[in-house]
């Protein structure tokens, strides 16, 4: 049991790695801004895929509860907001940035239950919301690569998470599991961003897209597709064999903060993100052989890293994403990401505490 839990987990933790690295490589390498378009195959493939599984008898759907539908809608509606100006902020904004907003979503869960359902917090809860929201308030003003257009979006992202969340816990009927409540988010993601692409213009700025015929972008979409389930499929296994705290532990350990970051003061390693993360990618699938030169060295020494540091796993997707994207660094920065850090752990200390 113990070892199909860690089975569990670290198919997880790659598959939250992969996501959001191929996710961030659409948006931001290849600049694919179309998010009606990109979260609409998103959810298609998902959906297609769990609808295959449940035929297969791989995932159980309960079909005859149409009630439920209704009373799920609201739900669904924060889902599309959750994935669409994700997508958006996540396009403007490192990955490091992005996931220190995001976990203010759990200042707003925990708001909800302190201030409206007078739930009995303790003051580890209460010392990680306090740290989470310091983490997202002081990033603004240190980032250098500050984005309005991105942090407006991530704003919008984590009101849509943690409202999902609070509605998520509030829903009394039992009757729709997790993935029972995924594949309605699906089918009424697709319609929706079906409706939306046209009367954004997505569906007609595409066809200037530079890279709709090249196999990078088909490759990244399908891959990218094909992920999100995975990730919300061993995501549901997690829940179901874990107590929340223990769950909690695995997400801290895929998102993580480098501590291992250079100071933008420092002189940094003369790569080009772009062709780093192309090579790494294909390095990964096969198709390529890793080339060894002065200006690479980046891929080799980052897996060396990963071997040789038994606690790399607290490192993989924020970590990963700083050595492959261009990022700017600054001390101030970096007390940010760290502090982030320092209030999710304690976040992960209450929850299984309280378990």
């Amino acid at each position: 049991m113990c070892m199909r839990r860690c089975l569990v987990g670290l198919t997880f933790c790659t598959c939250y790695l992969a996501f959001y690295l191929t996710n961030k490589y659409v948006l931001s390498v290849l600049k694919f801004t179309y998010p009606t378009l990109f979260q609409g195959w998103q959810t298609l493939v998902g959906g297609l895929l769990l609808h295959v599984s449940w035929k297969l008898g791989w995932a159980e759907i309960n079909s005859s509860l149409r009630a439920d539908v209704l009373t799920w809608l609201p739900a669904s509606v924060l889902f599309v907001g959750i994935i669409y100006a994700g997508s958006r902020a996540l396009s403007r904004l490192a990955i490091p940035v992005f996931l220190t907003l995001h976990n203010v979503a759990e200042v707003i869960i925990c708001g909800h239950q302190k201030c409206f359902r007078k739930e009995k917090t303790s003051p580890a809860k209460i010392c990680s919301a306090l740290f989470l929201l310091a983490a997202a308030g002081c990033l603004p003003f240190n980032d250098s690569q500050f984005d309005p257009d991105g942090y407006f979006w991530a704003v919008i992202h984590l009101f849509c998470v943690g409202a999902y969340r609070i509605l998520q816990k509030s829903q009394k009927s039992n009757a729709l599991s997790d993935i029972d409540q995924q594949y309605l988010n699906y089918i009424f993601s697709v319609v929706l961003l079906a409706f939306a692409s046209h009367p954004t213009g997505d569906l007609f700025r595409v066809r200037d897209f530079p890279f709709l015929y090249f196999y990078r972008f088909h490759g990244s979409c399908c891959a990218s597709g094909f992920l999100g389930f995975f990730l919300m499929f061993s995501t549901v296994k997690l829940k179901s064999l874990m107590a929340p705290g223990q769950c909690a532990a695995w997400i801290f350990f895929a998102k993580g903060v480098s501590p291992q970051c250079r100071d933008s003061h420092e002189p940094r390693a003369c790569l080009r993100p772009t062709e780093n993360f192309h090579c790494f990618c294909l390095c990964c699938l096969g198709l390529q052989k890793p080339a060894l030169s002065h200006g690479s060295t980046a891929t080799s020494s980052l897996a060396a890293f990963t071997l040789a540091d038994p606690l790399s796993g607290k490192v993989i997707t924020a970590g990963l994403s700083i050595l492959l994207f261009d990022v700017i660094l600054t001390s101030a920065t970096v007390g940010c990401f760290l502090l982030g850090g320092l209030g999710e752990a304690l976040l992960v200390f209450s929850e299984r505490k309280g378990a």
